[in-house]
C-alpha cells in the first residue's frame, strides 16, 4: 500500500452524557481543556489529546494521517475493512479494520521544503 499510515494523537469518544463526560474528564481527571466548539470538547492527558464529541455513543476512534485519503480509503476497503462513517465537510472517515479497530483517515500535513543551500563561489 503506497499510502504511509501514521498516528496523530487524537482520540475521539462520542457520547449522549455529553455535559457528565465533561465534567468526568475536566473536573475529576483535572485534564486541561485544549479545543472547544458547541459539540466538541478536547482534553490535553499528556501522551495524547482526548477529544469527546456530542452525539450517539461509539467506542474510542483513533486517527491516522495519510497523504491521500481517498486512495487510502480504497486500498483500506479494498483488502477488507469497511466504511463506518463518512462526512467530508467535517472531515471525517471511519474505517473499520477486519480486526475490530475503528480509526478516522485523517490527512497529512504536505511535508515540509527544506530550502537549498547554495555554493558560495
Amino acid at each position: 500500500m503506497k499510502n504511509k499510515f501514521r498516528a496523530s494523537r487524537d482520540v475521539i469518544i462520542r457520547t449522549d452524557a455529553w455535559d457528565k463526560a465533561l465534567k468526568f474528564y475536566g473536573s475529576v481527571l483535572g485534564l486541561p481543556v485544549t479545543h472547544r466548539s458547541k459539540t466538541l470538547v478536547g482534553f490535553e492527558t499528556g501522551s495524547f489529546c482526548l477529544y469527546v464529541e456530542k452525539g450517539k455513543p461509539h467506542g474510542p476512534v483513533f486517527d491516522f494521517l495519510v497523504p491521500d485519503i481517498r486512495a487510502a480509503k480504497r486500498a483500506l476497503v479494498a483488502v477488507g475493512c469497511s466504511v463506518l462513517e463518512e462526512d467530508p465537510s467535517v472531515p471525517r472517515c471511519y474505517i473499520a479494520d477486519p480486526f475490530g479497530l475503528v480509526f478516522n483517515l485523517g490527512q497529512a500535513p504536505a511535508p515540509k521544503r527544506r530550502p537549498v543551500k547554495r555554493k558560495k563561489s
